[in-house]
């Protein structure tokens, strides 16, 4: 099954450099979930041929601009291309707000309903769930009311070694085994010894998405040992005052947070307009968790199913 991220926009604050702000499109078992929507992202999802009603869930850090002033277009989009199912975003207090008055303003009225889940920054708590994952917020520390996304697979059953049990076997049995479970005769006898007959599950795959924070180390257990985590790396270490002037992290900060949270994989983005260059960025993260990667435009990061 699918577990890919791909980015969309990766600048923060204003389009540069043929850069566009902040968007990501997460695909797990090929459904899509949006996280962010800056400027352009629609027009990103039609470049990358994405079908935008396929997006059910779209999820908003915050409400700093460069985060959501593409939502409005893309949900009219949406409407003018005919969506009737229903749609689930999920962001902090004031978005539905902003959303119902740009809407009634243009005397846009939408054919499907959206429903609104109103973020509590302050805390971590799961916001979605299915059978196989769960979302769930990370508090950050912005300038304003900011949360991080953290997607979990839930854990995954044992796998059936066909080879090792009889073709009579019962259906109810091959689930118990699935379950971790020995399987007992009439007389309390173990039928078949679990770990005999199956193998260990597949392992659960997981993606953090930090956006704009300053450095804190407060959410580090929660993304301990993550497949990938995004962080933002808005400015290069020469620039740590302003960083925290601005509530904002260098390369080197998101280095740290990646090794001390001990993930596979980082990716870093949000770069401040200043720079053209990426490769310094890229250089000071990897000083620090050499496994770092550049939120490059286009790049689908992938988790494998092992």
């Amino acid at each position: 099954m699918s577990f890919e991220v791909k980015i969309l926009g990766s600048c923060s604050a204003t389009p540069v450099f043929n850069r566009h702000p902040s968007a990501q499109l997460l695909t797990i078992d090929h459904r899509f979930y949006l996280i962010d929507c800056g400027e352009s992202t629609q027009m990103q999802l039609n470049r990358y041929k994405i079908k935008f009603n396929k997006i059910d869930h779209i999820f908003i850090s915050h409400l700093h601009g460069d985060h959501y002033f593409g939502l409005v277009g893309l949900l009219s989009s949406m409407h003018l291309h005919g969506r009737i199912k229903e749609l689930f975003l999920y962001g902090p207090p004031g978005l539905d707000e902003i959303i119902t008055i740009q809407m009634k303003h243009s005397e846009t009225f939408l054919k499907y309903k959206i429903n609104f889940r109103e973020l509590d920054t302050e805390i971590k708590e799961i916001i979605f769930e299915t059978n196989t994952l769960t979302v769930e917020t990370i508090p950050l520390e912005h300038r304003i009311k900011c949360s991080g996304f953290l997607f979990k697979e839930k854990p995954k059953k044992r796998r059936i070694n066909k080879e090792m049990l009889p073709a009579n076997i019962l259906l109810q049995e091959i689930a118990g085994l699935k379950n971790g479970l020995d399987i007992l005769d009439e007389n309390g006898e173990i039928k078949y010894k679990n770990e005999e007959v199956t193998f260990p599950p597949k392992k659960s795959r997981s993606f953090a998405y930090c956006s704009d924070t300053i450095y804190t180390e407060n959410f580090l257990e929660q993304i301990k040992n993550t497949d990938i985590l995004y962080h933002e790396s808005t400015f290069l270490k020469d620039l740590a005052l302003r960083a925290k002037e601005t509530y904002h992290s260098t390369a080197e900060d998101a280095g740290n947070i990646a090794k001390k949270a001990q993930v596979s994989k980082l990716i870093i983005g949000h770069f401040s307009s200043r720079y053209h260059d990426l490769q310094p960025l890229l250089m000071e993260a990897r000083e620090v968790f050499s496994n770092t990667y550049l939120a490059i435009e286009g790049e689908t990061f992938s988790v494998p199913e092992e």
